[in-house]
């Protein structure tokens, strides 16, 4: 393969975080073309107390990261809803997620659920049985509807951070980078 041929793909790792299921979607970018890589969730409603749960997270997205070497890892943002521990669960989650990748100084990205809707289905408000269907269309190898949407949010996750040209944070940039490069999640 060419030097020039490599520079124009990108392996990218779509997360959406969850405390009961987390989904996560791994596609291959050449040019404007989406192959699909792999997919799945991480059952995580069997374990019986949260640090298990993220100790679970930490480990399987550690293991997707050694096995496929994403280039670039992109998260769900959690959206704001009414119950606070609930939040502070997920947030939880998405904090070892994003620590699994930094660990192996792969840059992150993070979009809100509106966002990835909007990239893939051209409609924010877009169920999530619309964004898995759209995905059939986008993605290369994907052609069957999977059962979990999680799995499909992740990948329409990775779609978005693809359809964005990536994240502004620089390979091995870290935590400091990442915090410089998003000053509202210090509020």
């Amino acid at each position: 393969m060419k030097k020039e041929d490599k520079a124009l793909e990108k392996i990218i790792l779509g997360i959406d975080p969850g405390t009961n299921v987390m989904g996560y979607g791994l596609i291959l970018a050449k040019g404007q073309q989406l192959s699909l890589l792999q997919y799945g969730v991480i059952h995580l409603s069997k374990y019986a107390n949260h640090e298990l749960k993220l100790k679970k997270i930490f480990d399987r997205i550690i293991s997707l990261i050694d096995d496929y070497a994403p280039d670039e890892v992109a998260l769900e943002a959690p959206f704001f809803g009414k119950n606070v521990q609930s939040m502070l669960k997920l947030g939880r989650a998405q904090g070892v997620a994003m620590a699994a990748a930094l660990s192996r100084d792969i840059p992150i990205a993070e979009y809100a659920p509106l966002k990835v809707k909007q990239s893939v289905t051209g409609r924010g408000k877009a169920s999530k049985e619309q964004v898995a269907q759209m995905l059939k269309t986008i993605i290369k190898g994907l052609n069957e509807t999977p059962k979990l949407l999680d799995a499909t949010d992740a990948l329409g996750v990775a779609v978005c951070h693809h359809f964005q040209k990536g994240s502004k944070i620089k390979k091995n940039s870290g935590w400091k980078a990442f915090l410089s490069e998003n000053p509202d999640r210090l509020k």
